[in-house]
């Protein structure tokens, strides 16, 4: 993950300077590793060095019980289990987890999550598969009326300039340090209201990436902000930023049309085809604010 900019109102939120971002972007030897392919161009093939990222196992495991095992990057897995706990109604807030405990085995990653008493109950209406998809959550769901998620409609108490699309992209391009070294991954990026970006995650899943950064937004206690994703907006990925309380959903893709209802019902914003001039917003366009233009 990358802090980004300081906000006041967050002083958890830490700064971090561009020489600092570079220096990161050097150090990813433990989510990519480097591999000897052949590459060819214009009908020539040479032996070449390609960087790919590292996709591991991690299973998690509350209060000694084995929950379910995702395969993602191996990094920022503490706000990969916040998250993941979340956007699955097993907790309601980050006090609800006493301790979290990353131990390494020889088959993947065990995240160890202790949760309070009180969540223990929603552990057992929640039986899920042992393995899931790259990313994704429902797909190891066992049965349709485990489908959707009871969500509380959102208040509107955001808005967003549509200039600011523009930059907030900019900035989340300049940040996929691991994207630009593998080009494999997903990004998850969390905007000030001014259009500033706080906080990005990566991962080799659209729905991981998501996760991390709501545990980083549930740990932090951060509101009034968007999100922005490189993806579609599938139903699942509307369905964790409402539970997240985010009032706004940038995607670089497409949305779904079950997401669209999704979004529609809930009050949520949900914007597709974020690209440099243009955007396509498919519900509660009022969040969004235009340009004045001057009349001459």
């Amino acid at each position: 993950m990358n802090e980004v900019v300081e906000r006041s109102a967050s002083p958890k939120v830490k700064a971090v300077n561009a020489k600092q971002h570079n220096h990161a972007a050097d150090n990813c030897c433990d989510v990519a590793q480097r591999s000897q392919v052949h590459q060819y161009r214009d009908c020539h093939c040479q032996q070449a060095q390609d960087m790919l990222v590292v996709e591991t196992p991690v299973a998690l495991i509350y209060n000694g019980v084995s929950h379910v095992v995702l395969m993602c990057t191996n990094n920022d897995l503490e706000e990969l289990a916040v998250g993941f706990s979340l956007t699955e109604g097993i907790i309601d807030s980050y006090q609800d987890i006493h301790d979290i405990e990353v131990v390494p085995s020889c088959n993947g990653i065990e995240l160890h999550v202790e949760l309070a008493n009180r969540c223990l109950h929603k552990l057992k209406d929640l039986k899920r598969n042992m393995t899931g998809r790259t990313g994704c959550g429902i797909c190891g769901t066992e049965s349709l009326d485990r489908f959707a998620k009871p969500v509380t409609p959102l208040g509107f108490n955001l808005t967003l300039n549509v200039a600011k699309i523009d930059g907030a992209l900019e900035q989340l391009r300049e940040h996929q340090a691991l994207n630009q070294l593998t080009g494999a991954t997903h990004a998850a990026a969390y905007l000030s209201p001014e259009g500033e970006l706080v906080a990005i995650y990566e991962d080799v899943g659209r729905h991981i990436a998501l996760d991390k950064l709501i545990g980083y937004i549930c740990k932090h206690q951060l509101s009034g902000g968007a999100i922005l994703v490189t993806s579609r907006a599938s139903y699942e990925m509307v369905q964790k930023t409402l539970l997240a309380g985010i009032e706004v959903l940038m995607a670089i893709s497409a949305a779904t049309e079950m997401a669209v209802k999704l979004a529609e019902a809930n009050n949520l914003t949900l914007a597709g085809f974020c690209r440099p001039g243009r955007a396509c917003v498919y519900s509660h366009v009022s969040r969004i604010e235009q340009e004045e233009v001057e009349v001459l």
